[in-house]
């Protein structure tokens, strides 16, 4: 009997026209869900990130099936509805499923190998059969193990070494190494704790008398109290240098003396830190009106048209519509035709929703848009309502219940290269009518 074989099929981030299929393992079959990212071996020597698509027990009829090189992923980092988009988009816009993905995942989700440069050890070197720019890689690998393309480019001074590193690959003298790097980092912020030896009054009393001949780790103990006492929170060590005036190297000190506790908690780079929130504004006759007449058309379509002037007040009947989806946990894509609009609007939208908005545009840095795309993803309550630019659309919703396409007219909706040159608005239609949502084009 023949042993059943186990295959899954992959996105790649690269413009060709189908689907790859690797080999796994039962355990990997069964772990692996549709949008978990894994590393693929592709070609030669490059691996690259690819996002599992479809599983089968079908081996490929003109190639054989490589084995993935790891499962990068616990869980997906894309949601099925996505999938579904990107599906209509490449077909649509006629461009690869791979280009779709690379315009639509930050790049930090995109591991792409690195080439590594080490000596061949298996080969001795003569060094009379080297010419000048090949004894210089030479010998810089003989006092560092390990080179990046970009360091030859250094030790050479040239923008291209590739014709360098073939010759010396053509005389066995090094060889060439594929390793995957992480691009995004969680930004960590160092917090401590009394320790719970001292976590009373009494204890305290003999700690402060312990530490009389330290007078700034006891100003530190101290400071510590202060803020303690002030809030719930966790106590940041930048907080308490800056209210005990105290250095590092004094919080050490008590650290190693386990006196206080070190430890970090993750948190997102964007943080809107008002969280009071004002009571939507009174409509007046004509928002009212219009209010009503939205309200109506919703009950017949899912897509209508609010026809205004710039500052006619249509970002008030916005807030009004906005409120009610929130009411029903749902989530909100807000587009703005340009990024400058953004900053305009995410004071005046805070003062009504506080902290359930998040920001996504290209000026962001890659690893705040990685932490806007996994709030989202999670149906976070600090992603609630996103307010972004065209390619918020691409954003990994899971629970959307309304879209605003704010100056729906303007051209900057539309991607021109590279592809997929998608239009944000009408991308924008097809997506909420993915989630049964509502449509607005302003």
């Amino acid at each position: 009997m023949q042993e059943t074989a186990y295959f899954i099929d992959v996105i790649l981030p690269i413009p060709l026209e189908r689907l790859f299929t690797y080999r796994v393992t039962k355990a990997e079959f069964e772990f692996l869900k549709k949008g978990i990212r894994v590393a693929v071996p592709f070609g030669k020597r490059k691996i690259y990130t690819a996002l599992v698509y479809n599983f089968h027990h079908n081996s490929p009829e003109k190639y054989e099936a490589k084995d993935i090189h790891q499962i990068l992923d616990d869980k997906p980092i894309v949601a099925e509805t996505q999938l579904q988009l990107w599906s209509w988009m490449s077909s649509y816009y006629m461009c690869t499923l791979g280009e779709v993905i690379r315009a639509a995942l930050p790049s930090a989700f995109l591991l792409e190998s690195e080439s590594i440069i080490k000596l061949n050890s298996e080969q001795e070197i003569e060094d009379s059969t080297l010419k000048d720019d090949e004894f210089l890689v030479v010998e810089a690998l003989q006092y560092q193990s390990s080179l990046k393309v970009d360091d030859i480019c250094n030790i050479l001074d040239l923008k291209n070494v590739l014709p360098v590193l073939k010759r010396l690959i053509d005389k066995y003298v090094i060889a060439i190494e594929e390793t995957l790097y992480q691009k995004y980092k969680p930004k960590l912020i160092r917090y401590v704790k009394i320790h719970e030896n001292y976590d009373c009054e009494e204890q305290l009393n003999g700690l402060l008398e312990k530490l009389k001949r330290a007078p700034k780790q006891s100003q530190i103990i101290l400071s510590y109290f202060t803020l303690a006492s002030q809030s719930k929170k966790p106590i940041k060590v930048s907080e308490l240098l800056k209210l005990s005036q105290a250095s590092s190297a004094q919080i050490k000190a008590l650290i190693d003396k386990s006196i206080l506790e070190e430890y970090y908690l993750q948190t997102d780079r964007v943080l809107f830190e008002n969280s009071d929130k004002q009571s939507s504004k009174q409509l007046n006759i004509s928002q009212e009106n219009a209010l009503s007449e939205i309200t109506k058309s919703y009950k017949i379509q899912n897509v209508t048209l609010l026809k205004g002037v710039t500052s006619s007040g249509k970002t008030e009947i916005y807030v009004k519509l906005i409120e009610a989806v929130l009411k029903e946990e749902k989530q909100v894509l807000y587009l703005v035709p340009e990024i400058a609009l953004t900053s305009q609007l995410v004071t005046r939208l805070q003062n009504y929703f506080g902290n359930q908005i998040s920001v996504y545009h290209s000026r962001y840095s890659l690893h705040e848009r990685v932490e806007v795309w996994n709030n989202v993803l999670n149906n976070s309550s600090k992603a609630k309502l996103i307010l972004g630019a065209r390619s918020s659309v691409l954003l990994p919703f899971n629970n959307l219940g309304l879209i605003i396409v704010d100056e729906e007219h303007e051209l900057s909706y539309k991607q021109f290269d590279p592809a997929p040159r998608y239009h944000a608005r009408d991308t924008s239609i097809v997506l909420a009518n993915i989630f049964k949502a509502k449509t607005l084009l302003g």
